[in-house]
């Protein structure tokens, strides 16, 4: 008979706002609910004031989390809202009373989380999907809170995952980590897939080379952009358009670079996505690219297997945990852009090569559900918080 319990995951961010993190969390409280267990989510208010509200059935609290600053003005603002954010906190956790606690992404949500946990004595884990060395702005490298709140966050969770080796293996270079377990991220299988055809913005010709994310500098759309331009000097591939999907702080840059390079008129920048877009433009690209300089996992690896694109993936990251080179995929260091161009062309001049690692990947896609993603939390959930009643 299976253990219940009541599980409070402390997001970096949710929904309305979308990405990793945010997926990540909403299906695994959606499935730990499902098996039986009482799940509340807890994440970072924005200025937005979004409340309580419920998400899939699932109460979501948007907590304040103030942090000092160094300015006068600043600390003045921090020590004005400290005492009401941590009545916040507080009541929060007097209304659901959990016997476990896990932060989803180490950010002021952890610190939060950690003195929680600390002064209530409730059971923590810390599971970390790439924050230390993924994130475009640093903030790690510019919060010494942040540094040393982790570490000690740490030192006190009863387990700490990351989705990724190279996600723990950071974890224990810079931040005194012992131990760690993976947990990757998951995908819904049984999601939709769109079959009205390509988005009306799809290129009319040539074989159309995707990516998708955020536009930010780690994602490496430049230098995909770059390995892009490398194609008009291949005439198997120099019809090949190029569709770069999401929004971010480099788009502009982007679509600067591409005029600069003399494509752009073999580039579409279409900009955020709906859902369906997203589903769509992967069913009809004849390659799907993973170009960042660091990528803690990729969920969109597992659109693109699930979607049927052959992948080209970076090797700057956890990549190695789940794609076999040349077998569901291509890995590939994209900072060495003419690899990164020759991957891309090899997989367009050879359809039987593109057929063959599509499908795989749509084979090796279905290790990842997040039903087997939930079941991995659930045994660690075992071992380090008390029983609350037995599940039925």
């Amino acid at each position: 008979m299976a253990r219940r319990h009541r599980i409070a995951l402390i997001s970096s961010s949710f929904h309305p706002h979308t990405g990793g993190v945010e997926e990540h969390v909403r299906q695994l409280a959606r499935e730990l609910t499902g098996r039986g267990h009482e799940v509340v989510v807890w994440t970072v208010d924005r200025g937005e004031h979004l409340g309580t509200q419920r998400v899939d059935g699932v109460e979501v609290r948007y907590l304040p989390t103030p942090l000092p600053a160094r300015s006068a003005r600043a600390l003045l603002s921090y020590a004005a809202g400290l005492p009401p954010a941590t009545g916040a906190w507080f009541r929060a956790y007097r209304a659901f009373r959990p016997t476990l606690l896990n932060v989803q992404c180490f950010g002021p949500n952890g610190l939060y989380g950690w003195a929680l946990s600390r002064l209530t004595r409730t059971s923590l884990v810390v599971s970390s999907h790439g924050e230390t060395l993924a994130d475009d702005y640093d903030a790690f490298g510019q919060s010494a809170l942040l540094r040393a709140g982790l570490r000690r966050a740490l030192r006190d969770a009863g387990a700490v995952t990351g989705v990724s080796s190279m996600v723990l293996e950071d974890l224990r270079a810079r931040f005194g980590l012992g131990g760690g377990t993976v947990v990757p991220n998951g995908i819904a299988l049984d999601e939709p897939l769109d079959d009205a055809g390509a988005p009306a913005w799809w290129p009319a010709q040539g074989p159309v080379v995707l990516s998708l994310g955020r536009v930010e500098h780690k994602k490496g759309f430049d230098l995909l952009l770059r390995a892009f331009a490398r194609l008009a000097e291949d005439g198997v591939s120099s019809g090949a358009r190029l569709v770069v999907g999401g929004d971010g702080s480099a788009l502009a840059e982007l679509r600067d670079l591409a005029e600069t390079l003399g494509v752009a008129d073999q580039v579409v920048l279409p900009g955020r996505l709906a859902r369906d877009e997203v589903t769509a433009a992967i069913a009809n690209a004849d390659v799907f690219v993973v170009p960042s300089r660091v990528e803690a996992f990729g969920i969109v690896a597992l659109e693109a297997w699930r979607g049927g694109a052959p992948l080209v993936m970076t090797s700057r990251g956890g990549a190695t945990d789940f794609v076999t080179d040349g077998v569901d995929g291509l890995v590939v260091d994209p900072e060495d852009v003419e690899a990164l161009s020759t991957a891309i062309a090899s997989v367009l001049a050879d359809p039987e090569r593109a057929r063959r690692l599509a499908e795989a990947g749509s084979h090796r896609v279905r290790d990842f559900t997040w039903a087997r993603v939930a079941g991995d939390y659930e045994r660690l959930y075992e071992k380090v918080s008390p029983q609350v009643s037995p599940a039925g």
